[in-house]
């Protein structure tokens, strides 16, 4: 299969490092005009310079904004009007035991991981519907699905991320316009490698070793008893957002490495 994005242009957002960088990278090697984004220009301009050199007949930029908030997101729309993808990859995670976790973290969470998204598509969708071709994809979690109890305001808000793609994918019934969400399960990205460098440190191993120690552990129920790799979520990501992905959509596409114990 090849897939050819020559001509569609797309935002990932949240897509200096991890996950949402290797998405971008596969999407601009695909011939998609890729927009980077982050929270700081610096963080930016160094994912588009290592995507230059990823990708070198790429057309890629960048726009620096914190979605987390509705005037973040009127600065992204505003330096870009119209896109054909969109890849909602903006979020955050953490573990905190429930009765830590405030008001003002549970909104934080919210308008983090659920409300960038839902601003985003309620900009964008409407160009996708009137012009009859779009991708909107919705990078969620297999905690979406089992919610762990050291991360329950993660995961209420990453099941109300399935819950507003499959509504908009509805919305877009007999288009050209495909929504659906992508569910990792646990993955070394930057951040679970920050996260693991104490324990790979204490226990004298590698943070790889580390991460399928964690998986061994805290995810037992993977099949693959490791940690994904970002290029393996961003594959399906892009598949997805491809010409022939026509037939998915409404769907909860999972990248999980077998994590949720389920027949379908």
């Amino acid at each position: 299969m090849h897939i050819d994005l020559s001509g569609k242009n797309a935002i990932v957002t949240a897509s200096t490092g991890g996950i949402g960088f290797a998405i971008a990278t596969g999407l601009a090697r695909a011939g998609a005009s890729v927009v980077i984004n982050g929270r700081s220009q610096a963080s930016v301009d160094n994912a588009l310079s290592q995507l230059h050199q990823a990708a070198p007949q790429a057309t890629v930029t960048g726009v620096a904004a914190d979605l987390s908030n509705a005037a973040g997101v009127r600065l992204l729309t505003g330096a870009v009007p119209s896109v054909d993808i969109l890849v909602n990859n903006a979020g955050i995670y953490g573990p905190k035991p429930f009765f830590d976790v405030d008001d003002d973290e549970w909104e934080r969470y919210f308008q983090t991981n659920v409300m960038s998204g839902v601003r985003l598509a309620r900009f964008y969708l409407q160009g996708m519907l009137d012009r009859g071709w779009g991708r909107m994809v919705f990078v969620s979690s297999e905690s979406a699905l089992n919610i762990p109890p050291e991360m329950i305001h993660y995961g209420v808000t990453k099941t109300a991320q399935l819950a507003v793609a499959g509504g908009l994918a509805k919305l877009a019934a007999g288009t050209g316009v495909t929504v659906n969400s992508v569910l990792p399960g646990p993955t070394l990205s930057e951040g679970v490698r920050d996260m693991l460098q104490d324990s790979a440190r204490e226990a004298g191993v590698s943070i790889e070793q580390a991460g399928t120690d964690f998986v061994r552990t805290h995810r037992s129920s993977s099949i693959i008893q490791r940690l994904a790799t970002p290029e393996e979520i961003a594959n399906l990501v892009i598949y997805t957002c491809s010409l022939q992905a026509s037939a998915t959509t409404g769907a909860a596409l999972r990248v999980d490495g077998g994590v949720i114990n389920s027949i379908v």
